[in-house]
C-alpha cells in the first residue's frame, strides 16, 4: 500500500543557502537521514558536501538494509515540509 504522507521537500545548505537535494520525505519527524532512492534531484557531488561551499552536511550510514545519508543537525534547512 502506499503511503499518502510522502511529499518532496528541498533542502539547502544553511551556511551559503544552496540546493543540495530533492528529497520525497514520507512521515511527519524531522529530517534525520535521506535514503539514497528517495533523492529526486541531487546537486552534490556525491561527497555529502556542498558544491558552493565545502561544507559537509550529511554522513555515509547503513540504515534499513539501505544506504542513507544521516544529516548533520544545523548544517542544512528545508523547505515544504508542513507541520501539522
Amino acid at each position: 500500500m502506499a503511503r499518502k504522507d510522502i511529499r518532496t521537500i528541498s533542502i539547502f545548505c544553511a551556511a551559503c543557502r544552496s540546493l543540495l537535494y530533492k528529497y520525497r520525505k514520507g512521515g511527519r519527524g524531522g529530517l534525520v537521514k535521506c535514503l539514497e532512492d528517495r533523492i529526486v534531484d541531487d546537486r552534490t557531488a556525491g561527497d555529502l558536501k556542498c558544491p558552493r561551499c565545502g561544507q559537509e552536511f550529511a554522513r555515509f550510514k547503513m540504515m534499513q538494509g539501505q544506504r542513507a545519508h544521516k544529516i548533520i543537525q544545523g548544517k542544512v534547512f528545508t523547505k515544504g515540509m508542513s507541520r501539522k
